[in-house]
């Protein structure tokens, strides 16, 4: 993405992500506040998992008013877009209902159950 992407490039961004994180920022939050949605992901220094603080982040971003999201929130919107749908091409076989697959897409604002 160009530093300065145009309008129409901020415009295909933000419709792949809303495309993408299929959460509410309600659902999301409240998913973010279970054990389960701490347990996963890849936890830097023992601490908060990096899928974890991303969607501490998507849900501030689908609370932001698009003419007020800036260059490094529309470059956090093309990573979580990327992320869905790289770990959606890997879905597992069987039921994935209470899996860490399925998990790890839910902090990064994906059900794949909806």
């Amino acid at each position: 993405m160009a530093s300065d992407p145009s309008g129409r490039q901020r415009d295909e961004i933000r419709r792949d992500f809303r495309e993408a994180v299929n959460m509410t920022p309600a659902e999301l939050e409240k998913w973010l506040a279970t054990d389960e949605s701490k347990a996963v992901g890849q936890h830097k220094d023992g601490g908060e998992s990096v899928g974890h603080a991303s969607g501490r982040r998507i849900v501030t971003l689908l609370r932001t008013a698009k003419d007020d999201l800036d260059d490094d929130d529309l470059g956090h919107m093309r990573k979580v877009t990327g992320y869905v749908h790289r770990h959606m091409a890997q879905r597992p076989a069987g039921d994935t209902s209470g899996s860490t697959w399925r998990y790890s897409l839910m902090n990064w604002g994906h059900d794949p159950e909806k």
